[in-house]
């Protein structure tokens, strides 16, 4: 008497085909490969980083890595993108529940400074990026600078709103205003990250609030000829 042969796996309804397990397969092990080239880079250096360095950190072969970039370069862009993703996830997205306006653009440094304070051990890779790449052209440069002018524009148009809401002078200039919080966050980076310099953070989040005063709309009740 013959036994009927038991039901190969694939066939079992929910279970994923081996067809279907191998993709998924690829891209969590992909995920988890820029998970560990962001981390390093943060710490040495997009120009640190390499397919043997990144095997090394993965237990993993320098064909296995390579299979998955296919150059070092790719790694490095797969590694911006990473990171311009997970910025706009904590930083930018989250701001946009605040009401437009001050509260917004509050919202916006806010989120930011709650990075940035994560950062100060740990690093930043527009920071470091920009250093490494601001003379070098190239698909690393152009990322790394669009992904910065990305959100410099979200910014500025934070500034326009709150300007257009009555919460900053007429003639407040949108590129100014960004341009001068920006460069409060370059400085908190280099004061607290490489001079260590005590109570950078709460300078940084005094700076803030005197560049909104600098260009905040006068109160009616103090309005010239009042």
């Amino acid at each position: 008497m013959s036994v009927a042969a038991h039901p190969a796996v694939s066939n079992v309804p929910g279970t994923p085909s081996a067809a279907v397990r191998a993709p998924q397969k690829g891209r969590q092990t992909k995920s988890a490969i820029v998970d560990a080239a962001l981390a390093l880079a943060a710490q040495i250096g997009l120009e640190g980083l390499s397919i043997g360095a990144i095997a090394e950190v993965m237990r993993m072969s320098k064909s296995g890595v390579f299979a998955h970039f296919g150059s070092r370069e790719e790694l490095q862009l797969s590694v911006v993108r990473e990171y311009h993703h997970r910025f706009e996830q904590e930083v930018f997205y989250p701001a946009l529940g605040a009401p437009r306006g001050l509260p917004r653009l509050r919202a916006m440094f806010a989120n930011w400074m709650r990075r940035t304070s994560t950062e100060i051990d740990s690093g930043c890779i527009y920071i470091s990026g920009a250093v490494e790449f601001d003379d070098r052209p190239g698909p690393v440069r152009d990322a790394l600078a669009d992904s910065v002018n990305i959100w410099l524009a979200a910014m500025t148009r934070a500034v326009v709103l709150a300007r257009e809401a009555g919460h900053l002078r007429a003639d407040a200039d949108e590129r100014q205003v960004a341009f001068e919080i920006h460069a409060l966050i370059l400085a908190l980076h280099y004061e607290a990250r490489f001079l260590r310099a005590p109570g950078s953070l709460a300078r940084a989040e005094v700076g803030f609030d005197n560049i909104l005063a600098r260009h905040a709309a006068m109160p009616p009740d103090r309005a010239p000829g009042r």
